[in-house]
């Protein structure tokens, strides 16, 4: 029996919706590392000294966006991976076998992502997640749960372990002089010739990114689990779960209060907490990002209930439904301004979160007049050929009269 994807009319619009959202925070976070070295910056944690517009903005995405949105995206991974297992069991297929060949394909587009073009790609991230998913998918709910608490636990452990170094130590711990190495990391993306540039973002971004794996993917992969139980739960699907969600909305709404204005006070210098600064700021950057994640996703949840609100956020379900092709188009649009026009390192945050919002209104409407034509966003239509073995039609198909 032959697999089919899934057809439009059996899309849950208020995932559509969130994964549209999730976008635009995803641009906002990852556009600082398009224009400016970014990478150099988090890696020595060194302070840009924003001012003006540009120290609101900062302090802005730092507050309301880093973090905030991968978890998002990470979360609606394993909804979509519950909900692709259903179907394909539903329909007797090969669940397992087509879902393995499936994030195989990820991690094939995610590492030619990562190697050729962009450091920050999360999709051969997602792609190992996913291999280990496959070992979840038959637990109860509460063992899901019980799991992804567990990792949030050892991850932010593992974030406050510098906690208990002593202040004389930390100094020798640090990575070196990063005035050092930011000249010739600028010099890359200014002015090497292409080849250069790769063999040298080889070492110096992407051998370190994929060694990282097994720290990076724990938020990741605990993100999964509670997708995971919430597509086993029916939550976007079932009316009875709308008390459940506002008790989210309420819970991590109130839990990211103090978590915000503990990071607000570590980034305008009001909390001193000497050399465990950064520290203390990645610490409180995640409790913040992974209690909002929750708290914007109820919030769109309830909102998505009301007939007015559905129109006015409804035109977020078409960049969400082609999120594989408008995540990808994100890198090969910025990469061609930034690198092909020689504007590398010479565009300020506010301009740059000004191009960010430009590049996602143009994908709005590009998706939403693609829609008119076709099922299926060009990336989405070819990883459904590559998993399901066999065409399906890209075009609308005319209504039967």
């Amino acid at each position: 029996m032959k697999g089919s994807p899934i057809k439009p009319s059996e899309r849950i619009i208020t995932l559509d919706v969130i994964r549209g959202f999730a976008l635009l925070g995803i641009l906002l976070v990852n556009m600082p590392a398009f224009h400016s070295p970014d990478f150099i910056h988090q890696l020595y944690a060194i302070d840009v000294g924003y001012e003006g517009l540009d120290a609101i903005i900062y302090a802005f995405l730092q507050l309301f966006v880093q973090v905030k949105f991968f978890t998002i995206f990470s979360f609606l991974f394993g909804v979509g991976f519950y909900l692709f297992m259903k179907r394909a069991e539903s329909k007797g297929l090969k669940m397992r076998s087509l879902f393995f060949r499936r994030a195989f394909i990820l991690l094939i587009i995610g590492l030619l992502h990562l190697i050729f073009l962009w450091f920050g790609d999360i999709l051969h991230l997602y792609a190992v997640g996913g291999f280990l998913l496959l070992a979840f998918y038959n637990r109860m709910p509460k063992t899901l749960i019980k799991w992804a608490f567990s990792l949030l636990a050892i991850y932010l452990a593992l974030l406050s372990i510098t906690f208990f170094i002593p202040v004389d130590m930390m100094d020798e711990l640090g990575l070196g002089n990063a005035d050092d190495v930011l000249p010739t990391y600028i010099y890359m993306y200014e002015s090497a010739p292409y080849l250069e540039w790769l063999a040298y973002r080889v070492k110096v971004e992407v051998i370190p990114i994929l060694l990282n794996i097994p720290f990076t993917l724990i938020p990741v992969f605990a993100f999964f689990l509670f997708g995971l139980y919430a597509g086993k739960k029916g939550i976007f699907e079932n009316a009875d779960c709308a008390p459940f969600i506002k008790k989210v909305q309420i819970v991590t709404g109130s839990l990211s209060i103090p978590f915000v204005i503990c990071l607000f006070l570590l980034l305008q210098g009001l909390w001193d907490v000497g050399v465990y600064k950064s520290s203390a700021t990645d610490l409180f950057k995640n409790l913040s990002g992974f209690s909002l994640c929750f708290f914007y996703m109820a919030t769109l949840t309830r909102l998505l209930q009301l007939d007015t609100w559905k129109k006015r956020l409804g035109w977020l379900q078409f960049v969400g439904r082609m999120a594989l092709t408008n995540y990808l188009a994100q890198t090969f649009i910025c990469f061609i301004l930034f690198n092909g026009f020689n504007l590398y390192n010479h565009v300020s945050l506010t301009l740059g979160t000004a191009i960010a919002i430009v590049i996602f209104i143009a994908q709005v409407i590009w998706s939403k007049a693609w829609f008119r034509f076709f099922q299926f966003g060009p990336m989405e239509w070819l990883w459904r050929i590559l998993t399901y073995g066999h065409s399906s039609p890209l075009k609308r198909q005319p209504k039967a009269s």
